[in-house]
């Protein structure tokens, strides 16, 4: 009897200990992060968007914490090998992934992507977002959405549509149209958006979408004509240019968006530093200029909006997969 007394005993002091010692890193551990360099994962390549995004938002959270963020570009498989890669490390905040787009359409159209959007990572916070723009050569003499979606409805199949690349959210915005309107393009992958949209100046293919910076300079040289921004509301970069819902088509609301996340598991004083810090840099004035010319506006909020977004979008995508029957490898 004093022998089982003793060893319960012994085995309550060690479980005693390591919730003390959890206790104590999450109140010391938290207080002082970060005392060592934060990574944040761009899953794509150096010079793109997101690898823009990335490098501003590790600038000024090394600023707003007093601590080194840096920049590592892990590329391939539209952005799920860096993806992969941050779910797979330690969850202690030291490791973070930039998330973009294909976050949720990757997940979303690919059976074999490698991770879960909704439980793989821990959100951190929403960074910023803006819409794409529908755009058409002159040649087709299309003027709106209306009288594109009626070309396509007259000649099902006649019109090209060239995308950033299949399973994007370029690819996907088209599909959802198509799903809305009961109307057959041709979708037509590239390797980005500037070898589509060059493409569709010489008349190969009718029909982009892009973001309001890749595809303004050829709006404004007027070899493009821009019909309407996937969101619901105006853009302050093309006011000029209506909405979905302006154009006829309400419930249609596609944005373009940057986050961060962590691996799940980590820490939510962790996380909650981060978020602090995240929201104080997506509102200094010179970050908000930033996102001016890169046409997105600030989305500061907590990890749970966060969590509420990714879920919708992921779930609405995956929608547009199954009732398009994509089949994406």
């Amino acid at each position: 009897m004093v022998r089982k007394l003793s060893r319960r005993a012994a085995v309550a002091s060690v479980v005693a200990t390591a919730l003390l010692g959890t206790v104590a890193w999450a109140q010391n551990g938290s207080a002082s992060f970060p005392d060592k360099p934060v990574k944040i994962v761009v899953p794509f390549a150096p010079g793109a968007g997101t690898d823009a995004m990335g490098r501003l938002m590790a600038q000024k959270l090394g600023e707003v914490m007093g601590g080194s963020f840096v920049v590592e570009n892990r590329t391939g498989a539209s952005g799920a090998i860096g993806t992969q890669y941050v779910a797979q490390q330690p969850a202690d905040g030291y490791t973070l992934l930039l998330v973009a787009s294909p976050f949720t359409t990757v997940a979303a159209s690919l059976p074999n992507a490698g991770y879960d959007p909704l439980k793989s990572f821990a959100p951190v916070g929403m960074i910023a977002s803006g819409p794409l723009v529908w755009a058409t050569n002159h040649q087709t003499g299309i003027h709106t959405m209306q009288e594109l979606v009626a070309y396509a409805k007259q000649k099902p199949g006649v019109l090209n549509y060239g995308s950033a690349g299949a399973g994007g959210v370029n690819h996907l915005v088209l599909e959802l149209l198509k799903a809305k309107t009961g109307t057959f393009i041709t979708h037509i992958p590239y390797r980005g958006v500037a070898p589509a949209a060059m493409d569709m100046v010489s008349g190969q293919v009718q029909l982009v979408t892009g973001t309001i910076p890749a595809l303004l300079p050829l709006v404004k040289d007027g070899r493009i004509k821009p019909l309407a921004v996937t969101s619901a509301k105006r853009s302050s970069a093309m006011p000029d240019v209506p909405s979905m819902a302006e154009a006829g088509f309400k419930g249609f609301d596609v944005l373009n968006y940057f986050a961060l996340a962590a691996p799940a598991g980590t820490p939510a004083a962790v996380i909650d530093k981060l978020n602090t810090a995240l929201n104080k840099v997506v509102q200094l004035p010179e970050v908000v200029a930033r996102f001016k010319l890169d046409a997105v506006e600030a989305t500061p909020g907590t990890p749970t909006a966060q969590a509420k977004f990714i879920e919708s979008d992921y779930h609405a995508w995956r929608d547009v997969v199954q009732t398009q029957n994509l089949k994406i490898e």
